[in-house]
């Protein structure tokens, strides 16, 4: 119904605004249409809408739930090059993308950067890396962020 709606206003050379696709990317990356949600992102910016931090992160989330760590890892880089605020969320949602797939190597780099753009790191954080080691079999890596979490003394799921 919601692509239906933005097309509508397309054929009807309506002005689409950031409200419009936020809208719309949102309720794509809700359910399974990540590659939807990643091209109205790109049609978006080809439009040169506006687009904020907020969208690049849901399309990195939904990219990352559909499996495609590499776009989502595109994405974010695509953010941090246009100087959109990165936070815990953004990081997360990178890191996420690929502990889902075992990309223990990626999520640990990301959470390293963490520390040095002194960005505070969350529950969902350690968990997310701590998963990434696990999938990809490195428990001595998944053992040393368990460790920093109990020392900073981070309430676990």
């Amino acid at each position: 119904m919601t692509l239906l709606a933005l097309s509508w206003h397309e054929m009807n050379q309506y002005e689409l605004n950031q409200f419009h696709y936020n809208t719309v990317i949102h309720a794509c990356a809700s359910t399974t249409e990540w590659a939807r949600a990643f091209q109205l992102l790109n049609k978006m910016l080809q439009a040169t809408v506006e687009s904020d931090a907020v969208t690049f992160r849901v399309v990195i989330s939904a990219c990352g739930k559909g499996g495609e760590w590499e776009r989502a890892l595109q994405l974010f880089a695509r953010m941090m090059q246009r100087s959109m605020e990165s936070n815990t969320v953004s990081f997360n949602a990178a890191i996420s993308a690929c502990e889902k797939v075992g990309e223990w190597e990626k999520a640990l780099h990301l959470f390293c950067v963490m520390t040095e753009d002194r960005i505070e790191w969350d529950t969902i954080t350690y968990s997310a890396a701590i998963s990434a080691c696990e999938k990809g079999g490195e428990w001595e890596n998944a053992l040393l962020i368990f460790s920093l979490m109990a020392l900073r003394e981070v309430e676990s799921d």
